[in-house]
């Protein structure tokens, strides 16, 4: 009976950390990611939907956006490399020329590389279309991480993942509070958040579609100071947490989605 117990002490251990794993391993959650691909395709032009239409055909971006994550189940190791194009991490409270200064030093493969270098694949006639369809799931995922605020966040806490937080008495970390549990707790579908959150203004859209990808990870990092500093390790958290966030949760959402539809347009013509 007692190796029975141990047994089933094991399976519990195993299955807690695959959920911490999982917890950790994804960006906006499955919600969150189609979201920004539908809002995207919502502002696309004629030249980018017949473009994209040559790579994917019928599908949709926002059904291509999580392929990202759900490779990281992938047993060969094919991907492993790749983990690390889903962040990118700066000290706190720094201006913006310090993130360009700090982005431009680094050394290796991060959120911001793989941003340019997808879109520069898509631009290139001589690559394959297997390659193409790869850097597009690629790149429609990254935007979306980049308005993540957490996967803008800050190295030593590995991006919220290190710090503990309770969702409505529910033992979770604040960069898991980002990813799933805010979007979970508007109960909507990807197609109803998509046609709430989509009625920007053309100004507000064409406002939003300004700016360099360095802009948009100082904004992103600048929220991700705000998040800091209104979340304390293992806090109870729950409806006024949401009323604090909720406008920028939301924000972050449609400019994604408005910004990947502004790469695209700009790779296969307006």
């Amino acid at each position: 009976m007692n190796k029975y117990f141990q047994y089933c002490g094991k399976l519990c251990g195993l299955a807690l950390l695959m959920v911490l794993f999982l917890g950790k391993a994804h960006a906006w959650g499955p919600i969150g990611h189609r979201v920004v691909g539908e809002i995207a395709t919502n502002h696309l032009s004629a030249k980018a939907k017949k473009g994209i239409a040559a790579l994917i055909g019928r599908e949709t971006l926002a059904m291509i956006s999580n392929w990202p994550d759900f490779i990281k189940s992938d047993t060969t190791n094919k991907y492993s490399h790749t983990s690390k194009w889903h962040y990118v991490d700066f000290p706190g409270n720094i201006s913006r020329a310090e993130l360009e200064r700090d982005l431009k030093a680094m050394k290796g493969e991060n959120l911001y590389t793989q941003i340019l270098a997808t879109t520069k694949q898509l631009k290139d006639p001589s690559l394959s279309k297997e390659k193409k369809v790869e850097a597009l799931k690629w790149l429609v995922h990254l935007v979306g991480d980049l308005h993540q605020p957490l996967h803008v966040g800050r190295d030593e806490d590995q991006g919220g993942n290190k710090i503990s937080i309770f969702w409505f008495d529910r033992p979770s970390n604040l960069h898991r509070l980002w990813d799933e549990h805010l979007i979970e707790f508007q109960q909507y579908s990807y197609t109803e958040y998509t046609r709430i959150l989509d009625i920007a203004s053309p100004a507000q859209v064409k406002a939003y579609q300004g700016g360099s990808v360095i802009d948009w990870l100082y904004e992103s990092h600048v929220l991700s100071d705000k998040v800091y500093a209104r979340t304390k390790d293992q806090e109870k958290l729950s409806y006024r947490y949401n009323y604090i966030f909720v406008n920028d949760l939301n924000n972050q959402l449609l400019k994604g989605g408005l910004r990947l539809a502004a790469i695209l347009n700009g790779i296969y013509g307006e």
